[in-house]
């Protein structure tokens, strides 16, 4: 791999922008009902069983945050607000701002309705600085929308996408091929862009604190202890990495999973573990406009032994509660176990996108 100060010192420096929507669920809502405005909001249902799947700055600073069952949230803050999504409003939204990421660069790639990365080292309005380019487009999305943006810029993908946290909200921030190694070596493990709680705890336990910490590595160690993820954790420790915006991308599938803090015996609290799961798979197929004819259920076993149990519908998957009914039922096959479940995971595959008005506007586990 290349040495940092080679890239700074190449001919061609790449020039990535992450771009970061604010709140955006919960933010579009406060912009459309002024009496939402300053207040906690929550976007998600408020049932017994509800998600929490977007949360305004006020709510956030009584802990309320997105994948939050929703009487964890109401516990946390009593005056929270609940507003029902509305999905197709936030596409519209979206395309907006996409059409405003079009006057710069053709390349870009959408990560979800509220994220895009952006690669600006050729681009239409011919400008030298990435960071100016990031102003105008934050400029361009509040005058349009009145909503906020945040952004990072970088030279990879991984930075843009750190350096759009650090200012946030309505911020930017830059860190440059001769600063990225020595930014990447105080940052916590724990706020690395691909190294979720799990993995974390693992280099946690194995004394990697910081970037620093896991440059000390070498790769071989790595693959030992992360498998194909080990080279990837050996260059952006060293701040390298070299994924590229890839526009249009096209997934195959969408899936979320947790590693809980102690193990699973029984089926109702594993149920209840993967409501959020659920919740979050759904989010995505709304935001995106799309449905999934399989399900698959991950189990991975105290032992760290897996195994996957899958469904699939001719008709696809129309709403969260046909997702956990189909789930619940590959769930209950697994129980009662003596070997404890440390961790579950909902796929959802065979994506297609609907057409439109070929689908409805769905309450989120309500």
């Amino acid at each position: 791999m290349s040495d940092p100060a080679e890239i700074a010192s190449s001919a061609r420096i790449r020039k990535i922008i992450h771009i970061d929507m604010d709140a955006f669920y919960a933010s579009v809502e406060q912009r459309d009902n002024p009496e939402l405005r300053g207040k906690p909001v929550a976007v998600g249902g408020s049932a017994a069983r509800g998600v929490v799947a977007a949360a305004s700055y006020e709510a956030r600073t009584f802990g309320v945050h997105s994948a939050m069952p929703s009487v964890t949230a109401k516990r946390k803050c009593p005056d929270l607000i609940f507003v029902t999504p509305r999905f197709d409003v936030y596409r519209a939204v979206s395309a907006q701002i996409r059409e405003i990421f079009a006057e710069y660069t053709p390349m870009i790639e959408p990560l979800s309705l509220d994220e895009a990365y952006l690669d600006v080292t050729e681009n239409l309005k011919g400008m030298e600085i990435a960071t100016e380019i990031a102003l105008e487009i934050r400029a361009k999305i509040k005058a349009v929308t009145g909503l906020n943006a945040s952004a990072g810029i970088s030279y990879n993908k991984f930075l843009a996408k750190t350096a759009s946290d650090l200012n946030k909200p309505n911020g930017q921030a830059v860190i440059t091929p001769k600063n990225g190694a020595a930014f990447v070596a105080q940052l916590p493990v724990k706020k690395f862009h691909g190294v979720g709680p799990a993995t974390a705890e693992k280099m946690h336990r194995l004394g990697i604190e910081t970037g620093a910490d896991l440059r000390e590595k070498d790769i071989e160690f790595l693959v030992q202890h992360f498998g194909k993820s080990g080279p990837y954790f050996y260059g952006i420790a060293r701040g390298i990495e070299d994924r590229q915006v890839k526009p249009n991308r096209v997934r195959k599938s969408i899936g979320a999973e947790d590693t809980f803090a102690q193990d699973l015996y029984d089926y109702a609290p594993a149920l209840e573990g993967l409501n959020p799961l659920i919740a979050k798979v759904w989010r995505y197929c709304e935001a995106n406009n799309i449905r999934g004819k399989t399900v698959t259920l991950k189990v991975k076993y105290a032992d760290f032994t897996q195994i996957t149990r899958a469904k699939s519908t001719a008709q696809g998957f129309r709403s969260p509660e046909a997702i956990e009914e189909t789930i619940s039922n590959l769930l209950e096959a697994v129980f009662p176990t003596r070997k404890g479940v440390r961790l579950l995971g909902v796929t959802l595959s065979s994506l297609e996108r609907q057409t439109d008005g070929s689908t409805t506007q769905l309450a989120l586990m309500l």
